[in-house]
């Protein structure tokens, strides 16, 4: 089917696989409608439909078939595994190690051939797979032991009638995320497929357990991702990070470099809002994503979410910035190894986060850059949280009182500062190499390495114990500054895409 996208690929400037994959994403809209029309009473056909169109992409569309074998045989290792030893403890270790090895080994396929980001392959649909089946693995365990044992998220998403093959390849292969995701949990499929998350008192469509609303959203999310999708394709061809290793990018002055890289960090970034807010609408349609209703009565759809693009671009601190990236992948990390990791009974520590990262890092790839990025995270949130800390307390006005300019300043800064920090961390993960990686710091005259380790500097020398003092002397009181520091995040809210930071590990002196 190659020769019907060369022409379009051409026209748009981008590669034949590329195109090819916008079009699953948008085909997946009018196959979203077939699917809620199928009636949830018969759960088979709407099971067959996704392992139905998931094939569809992989042949003839991708041309994806030794890729799709291997995705194939991971689901049916990890069904049997968990069919066959449900009651072992060592099950679900086995799945994720086993599922996550194996991507971490095409991953390093892909370093070796040195295949570029345009190039769709088998371990993009294959992060989203590991991410299901060892949820899934972990779900079955949880649907074991005894409730009592389990908190909310695990008693809600526990497997306790084991799934029957066709049920497990229909979540597997649920269509609309199979490529890119969105991932979600095996019950949530089960209750999308028989309709049992819909509840009143909204308005429903037709005679279906389906609230109204669904189409609006679903189609909105189509327009806002093709918008993204157009700024990328007559934007990102010339503003991508790649050019800053060019020897045009190396003569001009440093605070055109600076500037330059804020655009091309917000162009690299719209292919990744375009797509996963494409495959967002798509899942919409089948009815993936319902999160309630308001209270006067309309729907609303928040949980196929994986970004948040406002929140990305114009961020109050790096923390919710972080927060809104790949926020299924930050699930995942949550259930799936920080909690399990630590054992019972205690809390989790330095070692759980530290592990938690590792499997981030590997999950996302074997490229030298992503890990840069990734280690540079854990500073970022470290001086990120100390700021918050030590300034934030003088700018919260007293309770019952209304925000101040300066408190509005505060925050237009720490936007400001944490999205140029973001834009310069950044590069290596779209470099990918280390020799590109040193180039583009280099040129940008490390100034997010300035910014960050001259913060965490300050605060360490004695910073944090003059800032301390300082608010005691004005009489901050402690409660606003726990408050502002975010000191005792729930574990619900917390990131766990980057490693541990520095301040949990050696607290600076106050």
């Amino acid at each position: 089917m190659d020769a019907l996208f060369v022409p379009l690929a051409g026209a748009v400037g981008a590669s034949v696989d590329q195109v090819k994959l916008i079009s699953c994403l948008l085909i997946a809209y009018p196959l979203g409608s077939v699917f809620v029309r199928i009636p949830s009473d018969k759960p088979t056909l709407r099971h067959l439909f996704n392992i139905s169109v998931s094939l569809f992409y992989f042949f003839p569309m991708l041309g994806m078939y030794t890729g799709f074998l291997q995705l194939l045989g991971d689901i049916l290792i990890t069904y049997f595994a968990a069919k066959f030893s449900s009651t072992s403890k060592i099950m679900p270790w086995f799945i994720f190690l086993f599922i996550l090895g194996h991507l971490m080994f095409n991953h390093i396929i892909r370093v070796i051939y040195d295949l570029s980001y345009e190039t769709i392959e088998v371990t993009g649909p294959q992060m989203v797979l590991t991410m299901k089946l060892t949820t899934f693995a972990w779900n079955v365990w949880d649907g074991r032991r005894d409730p009592k044992d389990l908190d909310k998220w695990q008693l809600e998403k526990s497997v306790r009638e084991f799934p029957s093959l066709l049920e497990f390849l229909g979540y597997a292969l649920y269509f609309p995320g199979v490529l890119v995701g969105p991932s979600l949990e095996f019950t949530d499929y089960i209750n999308l497929v028989h309709e049992r998350t819909f509840t009143a008192p909204g308005k429903h469509e037709g005679g279906r357990r389906l609230p109204a609303g669904r189409k609006r959203v679903g189609y909105r999310k189509m327009v806002t991702g093709l918008a993204f999708l157009g700024v990328f394709v007559v934007f990102g061809g010339s503003n991508n990070y790649s050019v800053m290793v060019t020897p045009w990018f190396a003569e001009q002055s440093w605070l055109k470099r600076v500037l330059l890289a804020q655009l091309y960090g917000t162009c690299e970034r719209t292919k990744y809002y375009a797509i996963w807010t494409l495959t967002e609408g798509a899942s919409i349609l089948t009815g993936n994503g319902f999160t309630g209703f308001t209270p006067t009565g309309q729907s609303t759809w928040n949980g196929a979410a994986n970004v948040i693009p406002t929140v990305i671009e114009f961020p109050s601190n790096f923390k919710v910035l972080l927060d809104s990236w790949n926020m299924k992948a930050n699930v995942w990390l949550r259930e799936c190894v920080y909690k399990r990791i630590t054992p019972k009974g205690q809390k989790p520590g330095f070692w759980s986060s530290m592990l938690t990262f590792a499997t981030s890092a590997f999950w996302h790839g074997a490229q030298v850059g992503y890990y840069l990025t990734f280690l540079m995270g854990g500073f970022i949130t470290s001086a990120a949280r100390l700021a918050r800390m030590n300034f934030r307390p003088f700018f919260l006005p007293a309770e019952g009182q209304p925000i101040t300019t300066a408190k509005r300043l505060y925050d237009f800064v720490g936007a400001l500062i944490s999205l140029l920090v973001l834009n310069y961390v950044a590069s290596p993960f779209m470099l990918l190499t280390w020799e590109n990686s040193i180039i583009g710091w280099t040129r940008l005259g490390w100034y997010g390495h300035v910014v960050i380790m001259g913060s965490l500097l300050f605060f360490y020398v004695g910073g944090s114990g003059f800032c301390r003092s300082l608010q005691k002397k004005r009489g901050i009181s402690s409660k606003k500054v726990a408050s502002a520091s975010g000191a005792a995040t729930p574990v619900a809210e917390k990131t766990f895409q980057v490693p541990p930071a520095l301040d949990k590990i050696v607290p600076p002196p106050i």
